[in-house]
């Protein structure tokens, strides 16, 4: 890679595959969360997360090239630290550990599309540009409403259960 849009299309390569890889983790989240409200936080990133998919198809085409996955590393090893938890914890710590995996998957994705999205600007690349900047705002959001259910209550419930 040697120029900003070398680096463009393989970093957006990158997120492609990690999303689509994120649709298959998420699910086994959903199913070993044992708290009701982190399922249902699971269950409802899998449908943003397809929306992103899409978005990220018109992104490819966008800038005239076909949709594309390259294997991720980062993901993978994110998605292999979520899979030890749900072979190792349980209950709350199954909970909190699960919480604490997706949001490292969400800081993962907020700091590729906040470089991708600056990269679209620098490029030229318009609607890439707003699309990503939609992907972008999502990731945080969801961001949000992690930090809110573990403060509200994961790590409330891993507190009175270490207290019991």
């Amino acid at each position: 890679m040697k120029t900003l849009a070398d680096i463009f299309e393989h970093t957006l390569q990158d997120v492609y595959y990690a999303e689509n890889a994120i649709t298959k983790a998420l699910p086994k989240v959903a199913k070993a969360a044992t708290d009701t409200k982190l399922k249902k936080a699971a269950e409802d990133h899998l449908e943003e997360t397809k929306d992103q998919i899409k978005k990220l198809e018109q992104v490819f085409k966008s800038i005239g090239k076909k949709a594309s996955g390259e294997k991720c590393d980062a993901i993978e090893g994110l998605i292999k630290e979520a899979d030890g938890l749900m072979k190792e914890a349980e209950g709350t710590a199954l909970d909190a550990g699960l919480l604490a995996a997706c949001q490292a998957v969400e800081h993962y994705e907020i700091s590729r599309y906040g470089s991708l999205r600056e990269w679209a600007k620098d490029l030229g690349h318009d609607e890439a540009h707003q699309l990503l900047s939609e992907i972008l705002d999502q990731e945080k959001a969801t961001n949000n409403k992690l930090t809110n259910l573990a403060v509200t209550a994961i790590n409330k419930t891993s507190r009175a259960a270490k207290a019991a």
